[in-house]
């Protein structure tokens, strides 16, 4: 442990994002740095603390507390305190693939559960996180590192979000030969597409593939599996087969109305506008414009919140962000204690952006759209929102939502966006492939593994779990490709 009173001798101190109006004028990343110095005080925090829950990932109350990769967190802590990034880069390797995707989308699990926190401010985990990877690249630390022997065998991986990616990133580096097959035109799945370039700049996701092409991995993109090629073509060409398609079904909202014309799913509403920045800079026009509408997203998570940030850098002319749940308590209630993750309201970057440009908060909450209203051409022109009220059910404990007779408002809008989450695979990917799914249309993997009923087929990430973080689509990606390998081997080292 380098600094024992570091926790008591520094205050803690994250990275400072820009002024609102500034960082509204692009779709960049916009926080500064710390300086090296300020880094290793903010390093020296870390209390290395007899139990560090922070690297736990356990299930603390119905939700994960820690970190679900096992990150050796206090451990690079105190490489980067004693200022040996490039030990603490290797020591972050070893159990993340991709440092440079959690370190920028991840919710830090790691710092909810931090000892720090239990009494005052944690530490900056995840920034730390991003120093340690962002120096490695700048030193050429980060660097393609192909396998020095090849197993002759060859796996598939459908689909390259990051479980998919974290599989064959994995399975290359055993020496397996890894083919990623990716329906879209970018590598990336919905790290590409589904969140925005100021969260996750797309060079981020580039440079790190062209680090894995290196080591020898394959990508073919713009190849639909099930469509383009056939699973029976795969299964005559691959040894072992990955399905790491996500959870990709969004969840809609049936109301009258909803066959309006300005009404659509958040993720295409991201995607659109992602690739035609990516294409040429927003020029051509044809993505999901915001600009002068009247906007009104449906759902309140991270997703919601996206779409809120885009929509304030097209230039809306306003923004409500409807939530059907309470709001949530501003600090821990007595039932939610450290170290589980605090059920607490959190404003992010694209409220806190709308809130300074329109002046209020665009959260609503315990509220939900009754109806859509459309014009004489079926055009979108406003919706009627109503509230809604919880009561408890005595028999099943579960909370019940009615709505409030007499609550109804109409309001105007010209676009409207839902980001109501995800209901699980594709059925053609499944159906082609034979796989048993849930009710929830979630992969099923036999005895609690990622092996399916189907002989050589395995499956990861969302389309195994259902809707989740990118920290545990990698966790889950690293534990299929264990599984794949000792499949194959009869062993694995991974």
């Amino acid at each position: 442990m380098g600094k024992p009173t570091g926790f008591l001798d520094y205050e803690r101190e994250e990275t400072r994002a820009y002024s609102v109006q500034e960082r509204i004028k692009n779709f960049n990343e916009f926080h500064e740095t710390l300086s090296p110095e300020d880094r290793r005080k903010q390093a020296a925090r870390c209390m290395e603390c007899g139990v560090p829950f922070c690297q736990s990932g356990m299930n603390i109350g119905g939700m994960i507390s820690g970190c679900p990769l096992n990150n050796l967190i206090p451990e690079w802590n105190d490489l980067i305190y004693r200022g040996n990034t490039e030990q603490a880069y290797k020591r972050l390797r070893i159990t993340n693939n991709f440092p440079e995707f959690t370190s920028r989308v991840c919710p830090a699990l790691c710092e909810k559960a931090c000892t720090c926190g239990a009494n005052g401010d944690a530490v900056t985990v995840r920034n730390n996180e991003y120093a340690i990877v962002e120096t490695a690249y700048k030193n050429g630390w980060a660097k393609a590192d192909p396998p020095k022997v090849r197993t002759g065998k060859r796996i598939a991986v459908i689909g390259s979000g990051p479980s998919g990616l974290a599989a064959a990133d994995q399975l290359n580096r055993r020496g397996h030969s890894v083919t990623v097959f990716e329906r879209s035109d970018r590598v990336g799945g919905l790290m590409m597409y589904g969140i925005p370039n100021m969260k996750l700049e797309k060079t981020i996701i580039d440079r790190r593939i062209e680090i894995m092409k290196a080591e020898g991995v394959e990508f073919r993109t713009s190849v639909n599996v099930g469509k383009d090629i056939s699973a029976e073509e795969l299964k005559e060409n691959f040894d072992r087969i990955i399905l790491a398609c996500g959870a990709s079904n969004p969840r809609d909202i049936k109301v009258d109305g909803r066959d309006a014309d300005g009404i659509f799913f958040a993720v295409d509403f991201l995607r659109s506008t992602t690739k035609s920045l990516l294409d040429n800079g927003l020029e051509d026009g044809t993505y999901i414009s915001a600009k002068d509408k009247n906007v009104i997203v449906i759902g309140g998570g991270d997703t919601g919140n996206d779409c809120v940030g885009t929509c304030v850098r097209h230039g809306a002319k306003s923004i409500l962000q409807l939530e059907m749940m309470p709001k949530l308590p501003d600090t821990r209630a007595e039932n939610n204690p450290w170290p589980q993750w605090p059920r607490v309201c959190k404003t992010d970057y694209g409220q806190e952006e709308a809130a300074e440009v329109f002046g209020c908060d665009p959260r609503i909450y315990c509220t939900t759209v009754k109806r859509f209203i459309k014009d004489e051409n079926g055009k979108l022109k406003g919706a009627e929102l109503v509230s809604l009220s919880f009561e408890k059910d005595e028999k099943t404990g579960r909370m019940n939502m009615t709505q409030v007779e007499g609550s109804e408002y109409e309001v105007d809008c010209e676009l409207v966006l839902i980001a109501a989450g995800f209901l699980g695979s594709e059925n053609y990917v499944t159906s082609a492939f034979g796989v048993e799914v849930d009710n929830r249309t979630n992969v099923i993997g036999e005895n609690g593994t990622h092996k399916t009923n189907v002989e050589n087929i395995f499956t990861a990430g969302d389309m195994h779990s259902g809707q989740s973080l990118v920290v545990r689509a990698i966790r889950d990606g690293r534990d299929c490709a264990r599984e794949v390998d000792e499949s194959l081997m009869g062993y694995s080292n991974l």
